[in-house]
């Protein structure tokens, strides 16, 4: 009894720091959601835009509200589930593609910190010190969200689409985490956090020292592969209608199909967030001090303001997927895997090899 009481100070609970984080969780996934959701309000306002007429503009005032019309139009919809599909795995695909697209926000710094009275309070639900590795796993693994669904249709379209997913997803995978190497060489750690506090410090208020100055090749490279992760022109190719109907999905309908469609708006969102963060200084404020401005406003404001910063860039993003989407036709898919292949990677080697060199040439 004695050895089981010892062991009581280290299974004590911080109820406080719990129920932050759940707080933090539920803000971040219902934020995640409504982006996504709006997104696609946005995509087809820009779309019409661009083509030349309105767009959604009947649900309420300018269309507002088409968003939640689609939302209540696929709930409403019936859930058909094929007699020849494999019913869990079925069921199982969609969901799966949706955790994986609402975790990844998990190691995403949204801001510094809030202080309530004497309590510090991070805007980053888990600040570990491998954030991107985690990113990159939970990433690979709605690749089986994709798999699974397309396979357990048992319908050769849904099949033949997510083969080609899968193997998007990996390829491109790989110049991916190939050009993520050179940064991590610059910055020397893996944690997202320590990533933003590094590029605050450069001058004019932080904007020298954003790593897309010392990487533009990388960053450019992590954008490509950032649309073809997300399955978004023009690397498409799952989601072929002149080849493949309606590609990995083609038999879901109702809400299994709405996790689908929001899992692709969701990883815009997280991509885009990733790449303000890693490129462009994150919650940093360009060409202003945070701690001049902390000492006139108070940390507080400048926290939400940096948290206001962040999202402007990540919606900056979205606007260049959307804009791709409605300019660039997609790719065969011999010229896709070319690309990934043959043309990414090396440049991604590349990349690496001569910051490599250039990290060693400084350190001498």
């Amino acid at each position: 009894m004695t050895n089981h009481l010892n062991l009581l100070p280290y299974l004590s609970i911080d109820f406080a720091l719990l129920f932050e984080k759940l707080l933090l969780i539920i803000v971040v996934v219902t934020g995640s959601l409504v982006v996504a959701m709006y997104t696609t309000y946005a995509e087809r306002r820009i779309a019409g835009f661009l083509q030349d007429r309105r767009g959604p503009n009947r649900a309420g005032p300018f269309g507002i509200l088409q968003p939640l019309a689609d939302g209540l139009k696929l709930f409403m919809k019936e859930d058909i589930i094929p007699t020849s599909s494999s019913k869990w795995l079925f069921i199982m695909g969609p969901g799966l593609a949706m955790l994986t697209a609402v975790m990844t926000g998990a190691v995403i710094p949204w801001g510094s910190a809030l202080k309530i009275g004497e309590k510090v309070v991070s805007l980053q639900i888990a600040d570990i010190n491998i954030g991107i590795l985690f990113i990159f796993g939970v990433v690979s693994m709605g690749v089986y969200g994709i798999m699974i669904g397309g396979w357990a249709s048992n319908n050769k379209f849904s099949l033949l689409a997510a083969i080609r997913g899968a193997s998007q997803i990996i390829s491109y995978e790989l110049a991916m985490g190939l050009s993520l190497i050179a940064l991590l060489m610059l910055t020397g750690s893996l944690s997202m956090k320590t990533i933003v506090e590094q590029q605050m410090q450069g001058g004019w208020g932080g904007f020298l020292g954003w790593n897309i100055i010392y990487q533009p090749l990388g960053f450019l490279l992590f954008l490509i592969c950032a649309f073809a992760e997300c399955n978004r022109t023009p690397f498409d190719l799952p989601e072929a209608e002149n080849e493949l109907n309606f590609g990995y999905h083609q038999e879901y309908s109702s809400m299994k199909l709405g996790f689908y469609l929001f899992a692709e708006y969701i990883n815009m969102f997280i991509s885009s967030t990733v790449m303000a963060t890693l490129f462009f200084g994150g919650y940093d404020i360009p060409f202003v001090n945070e701690a001049n401005l902390a000492n006139h406003w108070g940390p507080n404001i400048v926290a939400l303001l940096g948290t206001v910063c962040l999202l402007i860039k990540s919606f900056l993003f979205l606007f260049v997927f959307i804009w791709v989407r409605w300019t660039i036709p997609r790719f065969r898919y011999d010229q896709l895997m070319d690309l990934g292949w043959k043309k990414m990677i090396p440049l991604a080697l590349a990349n690496m090899v001569i910051t490599g060199a250039i990290v060693l040439w400084l350190n001498k």
